[in-house]
């Protein structure tokens, strides 16, 4: 099983600046400055989580939906988009006693990946809703 001082080294060999700001808890900064991951070391499960954006309070967000539903099923490789408290965050979820570093890896990076490269259509679905 990894232990909080493996995900430790893990980060470190990432070559990633992190912060613990919790027990087990750590912010991980994004390369190039990218959003910020909370990567939470809660036995028996590692919980990755980035929040894209606070989702507009109002207006027709069907499109947007529509979209994250499909790079759900067909762009995310690691983990999914989601909606918590008005916020769309992509998360992961992965068990500890059988994780390894290429999968950690795997998982910052898919997440940092889907958010970058879905990032300027979820603004323009997300405006667009506001319009309708």
């Amino acid at each position: 099983m990894v232990t909080r001082d493996d995900l430790e080294s893990f980060l470190i060999r990432m070559d990633l600046d992190f912060n613990e700001v919790d027990e087990g808890m750590y912010l991980v900064q994004g390369p190039n400055n990218g959003a910020p991951v909370v990567v939470h070391h809660s036995p028996p499960l590692l919980v990755v989580r980035m929040k894209v954006m606070s989702l507009p309070e109002e207006g027709d967000l069907w499109e947007l939906f529509e979209a994250l539903l499909t790079w759900n099923a067909t762009d995310v490789v690691h983990g999914a988009y989601g909606i918590e408290e008005g916020d769309l965050i992509l998360t992961d979820t992965l068990e500890l006693e059988t994780l390894d570093f290429p999968e950690v890896q795997a998982s910052l990076e898919s997440l940092q990946m889907a958010a970058s490269s879905h990032m300027s259509q979820i603004k323009s679905l997300a405006s667009k809703g506001q319009e309708d």
